[in-house]
Order: structure tokens, then C-alpha cells, then sequence
């Protein structure tokens, strides 16, 4: 067999050769544009060329701190097809974080939209590799900034070469782009994925039991993607000829629901929180949805009760998987077997609330104190992950060693595998709940409360009891209509049919708001520090 590398610029020829006329829609910090592939194709050769005449050098780092739209689509594929290594960064981040993260990829050059000048304006003095800054931006004119050297992006395209030609002797196992995971404790923490992870993961979100993307799909992303590559939807949608949507910076859920209806999206996906919105917009005004062949939901469990609501309520499918920045991210969907179709309604609903099947290429086993664990459903252990496109380890980090051993990722997810494979993540090991002994499911309670009508949000943490170590405390959010309506006592009601009394929430806290990470998922430790003391001093 052909010896030939799975490299990146291979991706982008395909879209420029076969789909010239296929479109990315833009949206922008002034309105929405709409470009074709070849167009697309030739502004990425342009930036391509542009790094040449600003000295990058090969397997140096370009930072990106943008949102969703086509100048970093065009990022995503000029820096590693020119040799160099795409580093998107949360702009989410604090400051602090931002600035440990630049300084440790060793950013040659930083890539940002006009909104995030304030924010590296206030750290450039501790940026210690960046030679300049290329603003991303509509206007005709850069905006006054106080970082220097600084560059028009659409003004160094307009010098830049429409025939670059990308760089084909690359090593597919060199890297081409790295992402830092979002760090609730510590500093963030370096994955780079190479050239040949990209291509597989690539090819794995085409399959049909996965995410199936094919150049008849129109997808948006709603995930950032400054967060695991927007779950590879760019690459795999640019090489497989797919229109792209992309929402652009502060979008609302009627922002979606608009670009859903006018571009007839087929399948988009995002964290719970967005679905979340989505639903709560399309259950205020009526959209056209139909298009929507599969919404995609990561980052965390998303509750049946909302997956029930899509497809029952607004007939569109949904589709659970899961995923980590270690590893590109995909590693289960919950696509259901042939079999399947012939189960109870409320069976096939429990299978699609698992995070799924491991894709093809990724392989699992779950550890628990005894060894793998049965694959009965119940019985729990540590999620363990290796595959062709999954990290081996930090860059440049010490703690490599604690997520790194004999050729497996240890997630710190615990998790439960069933008999037809099909893996559902319990917990967090820092979430899972210890009471007199016994394990509590945070997770499986969050879910439960979530399918109450009036509960918008909920997240169930443990604190410090005297006697049985840990009990489980429920954060609640409820939604506009319901606020100061419902008693905690008939939250606990709702629950009691659904588990043994020992699982029951001790507590019901409403609040205004859950705090949340930078990637939408619940802030679970800010929680349990402004909650522990009110019950270790309260003697519960």
C-alpha cells in the first residue's frame, strides 16, 4: 500500500477542487456575509503567505482568540497548512490563565477579534514570545490599541499570495494545533493533536453510526471554536464539502433559531446550557426547525427529559456524545442499533441519555477496584480511553503522569458499561457523592430534577455531614414563571419515586443563577466553597 500522510492541506484542496461553489455563512460583528469555498480557499492561501513574510517558522505557535466566523475558519487551515501549529484560546478565560497559556504554547503571533483588544491590552506586558497581533476585524480601519506591532488581517490578505502553495512534506504525526483545557483547579493544561489525529478524527465524525456529516449537511457549530476545535466540525465539514453556518460572537438563542429557519441547518451542535435556550426560545415563537436532522450534545449529560422534548415535542433528533479536550474530542455517540427500534419508547429513551457506543478507532475498558468492571450497567469504575486521536500526554507539564499510563488517557470520569457496550458516565470522580459508605450519582439527581417543569437548571453537590461524611445538596434554578412558586418540599416530592430515600437531596437551594465554567458546563467547586462552611457550622 501508498506510504501517503494524513496531513491537513489535503482537507482544504478537497473543498477548493471539488465544492468551489459550496458556501460558508459568516456572521460577523457587522451583519452576516456569505463566502464560497474557492473564495475561502484563496483567502487561506493569502494568510498562508502572510506568515512566510512575518518570519513564522515552522512548528512555531499562532494563537487565536476569536469567535465563530470565516477569518478563523481560515486560521484553522492556513497556520498548520503552512507548516505551523493552530492554537486556539478560550477567550473566557481570566486574564491570569490567558497569559500562563500564551507564554507556555509560546505564541509567536496572536490572532483576535476587535472585542478582545481591552483584554490582551492588559496582560501584553507579561506576554513574553508574541511578535505581533493581527486584528480580526470588519472595519476598514484598526481601532486605537496600545499593542504593537500591530496588523489589519484583511490588509495583509490584500498583499498576501493567491497561489501559496501549502506545504506537502509535512510529518503527519508533527502537530497542528493545541488547545488547553479549561482549569477549574490549577493552571490550564497543553493538548496538541497532529496532523494525522485531525484526518481520523475527521474521517470518524463522517460515519453513519456517528455523526455522519456528508456535503449534503449544512452545519453550525455553536460550540466555540476556541473549545477542542469545535469538535472538529470545521475540519470535517470543510473536507467533506458541508455548508457551513457559523454564529459569529454573542449570539441568543433567537440568533440560532433564525440561522436555523433562513439556512436550513441540518445539524449543529453545542453544550446542554445552549439546547437549554434553544428550547426555551422555540417554546415562546414558533421557528421552521425541520431542516434539523440531528442537534449534537457534549460537554456534559444533557437530561432525558430535554432530549425527550426535541424529538417529541419539536420533532428534532438528538444526538448524546461525549468528549474531552485530551481527546479531539469524540469518543462515544449515542446512536441507537437496528434493534433498538423495535424497544418500549421508554427504553430507547434511557439508551440515547448514555453517552454511547465508543466510535470506531477509540477503544475503552472502565476500572474498578477489582479490575475492569461488569458490563452490567451498574457497576462503576474510571473511564480509560486510547486511540489514534487521542493525546498521550501535556505539553510541557508535569501532570502528565497523573492522566497518563501504559498507553491510556485515565479520564476521571466514572462511568457504567451495559451489556451491548453502550457507557454511561456517572460522574466526576471529585463529583460523585460518598454517603455512610454508599456512592450518590450527582449527575443521575441533576437529570431528575431537570425533567421537573419548572426547574431550568440544577446541579447537585456534596457537603460535609458529621455523620455520614457527605450528603447531597441541590442548586436549583427555576424558570421566570415559577420563581417564588415552588416550594423546595415539592422539588424533594419529585424525587421520591425516582430513588431510595438515602439518595434524596438534603437541601433544595433556588438561585438566581448556577455558576458555570468558561465552556458552559456547571462550576461545581464554587458551588461546594460558598456551601461548605453554612453546613459545617450548621452542625447537618
Amino acid at each position: 500500500m501508498m506510504n501517503t500522510p494524513l496531513t491537513m492541506p489535503q482537507m482544504m484542496e478537497r473543498a477548493e477542487r471539488y465544492f468551489p461553489s459550496k458556501e460558508v455563512v459568516s456572521r460577523t460583528e457587522s451583519g452576516t456575509q456569505t463566502f464560497t469555498y474557492a473564495q475561502i480557499a484563496q483567502r487561506t492561501r493569502r494568510l498562508s503567505s502572510v506568515f512566510e513574510r512575518l518570519g513564522l517558522k515552522q512548528g512555531e505557535r499562532v494563537g487565536t482568540l476569536a469567535w465563530n466566523h470565516h477569518r478563523h475558519l481560515e486560521a484553522y487551515f492556513a497556520i498548520p497548512c503552512y507548516g505551523a501549529v493552530l492554537h486556539t484560546i478560550n477567550l473566557r478565560l481570566s486574564p491570569q490563565h490567558i497569559s500562563f497559556i500564551i507564554n507556555n504554547a509560546e505564541d509567536q503571533l496572536l490572532l483576535i477579534d476587535p472585542d478582545v483588544i481591552p483584554l490582551i491590552e492588559k496582560i501584553q506586558h507579561e506576554l513574553k514570545t508574541v511578535q505581533g497581533y493581527i486584528i480580526m476585524t470588519d472595519a476598514e480601519n484598526l481601532p486605537e490599541t496600545s499593542l504593537f506591532p500591530v496588523y489589519h488581517y484583511e490588509k495583509l490578505l490584500a498583499e498576501g499570495d493567491p497561489e501559496f502553495s501549502f506545504r506537502h512534506d509535512l510529518d503527519e504525526n508533527s502537530p497542528a494545533g493545541m488547545c488547553y483545557t479549561s482549569a477549574t483547579t490549577g493552571n490550564p493544561k497543553g493538548v496538541q493533536y497532529s496532523h494525522r489525529g485531525i484526518v481520523l478524527h475527521s474521517m470518524a465524525l463522517g460515519l453513519a453510526d456517528s455523526t455522519a456529516i456528508s456535503e449534503r449537511d449544512t452545519a453550525m457549530p455553536v460550540v466555540p471554536m476556541f473549545h477542542v476545535n469545535a469538535w472538529g466540525l470545521p475540519f470535517a465539514g470543510v473536507w467533506f464539502g458541508a455548508k457551513l453556518v457559523l454564529p459569529g460572537p454573542y449570539f441568543t438563542p433567537q440568533i440560532l433559531c433564525e440561522l436555523i429557519q433562513s439556512e436550513k441547518v441540518t445539524i449543529s451542535a453545542g453544550v446542554p446550557t445552549i439546547w437549554m435556550g434553544l428550547l426555551n426560545e422555540l417554546s415562546e415563537k414558533q421557528y421552521d426547525t425541520s431542516s434539523l436532522r440531528a442537534v449534537l450534545c457534549g460537554g456534559s449529560a444533557a437530561p432525558k427529559s430535554m432530549i425527550e422534548t426535541f424529538e417529541k415535542k419539536h420533532g428534532i433528533p438528538f444526538l448524546h456524545a461525549y468528549g474531552m479536550t485530551e481527546t479531539s474530542p469524540l469518543v462515544f455517540v449515542s446512536s441507537l442499533k437496528s434493534f433498538h427500534d423495535n424497544l418500549p419508547e421508554e427504553e430507547r429513551y434511557e439508551i440515547k441519555a448514555k453517552q454511547g457506543m465508543a466510535v470506531p478507532g477509540v477503544e475503552i475498558k472502565i476500572l474498578g477496584q477489582n479490575g475492569e468492571v461488569k458490563a452490567d450497567g451498574r457497576e462503576m469504575g474510571e473511564l480509560l480511553i486510547r486511540g489514534p486521536w487521542i493525546a498521550d500526554e501535556y505539553f510541557r507539564d508535569e501532570r502528565s503522569g497523573q492522566a497518563f499510563e501504559d498507553g491510556w488517557l485515565y479520564t476521571g470520569d466514572v462511568a457504567t458499561i451495559d451489556q451491548e457496550g453502550y457507557v454511561k458516565i456517572v460522574d466526576r470522580t471529585k463529583d460523585l457523592i460518598k454517603s455512610g459508605g454508599e456512592w450518590i450519582s450527582s449527575v443521575d439527581l441533576e437529570n431528575a430534577l431537570m425533567a421537573h417543569d419548572a426547574v431550568l437548571e440544577a446541579a447537585v453537590i456534596a457537603v460535609p455531614h458529621e455523620r455520614w461524611q457527605e450528603r447531597p445538596v441541590a442548586c436549583v434554578v427555576l424558570k421566570d414563571k415559577y420563581k417564588n412558586e415552588i416550594p423546595k418540599e415539592e422539588i424533594i416530592e419529585f424525587l421520591k419515586p425516582l430513588f431510595a430515600k438515602w439518595w434524596l437531596p438534603d437541601d433544595v437551594i433556588f438561585m438566581d443563577e448556577i455558576p458555570k465554567t468558561s465552556v458552559g458546563k456547571f462550576l461545581k467547586m464554587a458551588l461546594r466553597n460558598s456551601l461548605q462552611d453554612k453546613y459545617l457550622n450548621s452542625g447537618k
